[in-house]
């Protein structure tokens, strides 16, 4: 019988009054008052090992989780065994919403590297935001900018090639750093490129040729998962189908 590793759970309680990452989560927008509302709401933070899962496809759906650490990727299980990612999510984002609707999730959410999130009870989020409207609109915009992401990813799948999915990918993760205060050329990935090509409906073959003729034409250098990007418009120029 396969083990399974216990999750961690850290019992420290989690304000968001104190957080650093409060504009890029549910406090945004919120007076003191309010986000002292949300501080009571917050229960606890739990750390979640790399490669550990915080939930998985089925399980039951009680919580939403804002990420405080880490990053996570999101995958589902196709018919013929292999994993396929959905997504990858980072500080400040938020996971679980997936569970809303059937009250299962639909998922997997495995931590790529050590990680902690903050746990929201959903039901005690419901009840709140119909005492505090602007948190129920911060919620939305939330939930729009999941949308929103899913939209592009179907893009990305139906209308580009290799390398402007690539290209997209990396553009993408450029904007979200630089959100998040950090250099919007040079970041560290921490997905493996089999991973990468899993969410851009690419072979590993594929998207290691892709980053080998971006450095060959000094749009990017590349050592193992650290990238530095070299010529932004010349990523945004592939992108819109012109020659770098």
């Amino acid at each position: 019988m396969k083990s399974v590793i216990p999750v961690t759970v850290v019992e420290i309680k989690a304000a968001c009054s104190q957080c650093n990452l409060r504009e890029l989560c549910l406090p945004f927008g919120l007076d003191p008052r309010e986000v002292n509302q949300l501080d009571e709401l917050v229960g606890s933070r739990r750390k979640i090992k790399r490669q550990q899962h915080l939930y998985r496809s089925g399980d039951g759906f009680e919580a939403i989780y804002a990420i405080r650490a880490g990053s996570f990727k999101t995958d589902v299980i196709l018919e013929d065994g292999r994993d396929q990612v959905t997504g990858f999510q980072m500080t400040g984002e938020v996971l679980g919403l997936d569970g809303i609707s059937t009250e299962h999730h639909s998922c997997n959410a495995i931590a790529l590297e050590d990680s902690e999130v903050c746990v929201i009870p959903f039901s005690r989020l419901e009840e709140l935001s119909r005492q505090v409207e602007s948190l129920q609109h911060q919620f939305h915009k939330i939930m729009s900018r999941e949308i929103v992401r899913d939209h592009g990813v179907m893009m990305l799948l139906g209308s580009m090639r290799a390398e402007e999915r690539l290209a997209a990918f990396l553009l993408n993760m450029s904007q979200r750093f630089t959100v998040r205060g950090f250099s919007p050329s040079e970041f560290h990935l921490r997905m493996t490129r089999d991973e990468i090509g899993s969410y851009l409906g690419l072979k590993l073959e594929t998207v290691s040729r892709a980053f080998s003729r971006f450095q060959e034409e000094g749009l990017v250098a590349v050592q193992q998962k650290h990238i530095r990007i070299l010529d932004t418009p010349g990523l945004k120029r592939l992108l819109n189908h012109h020659s770098p």
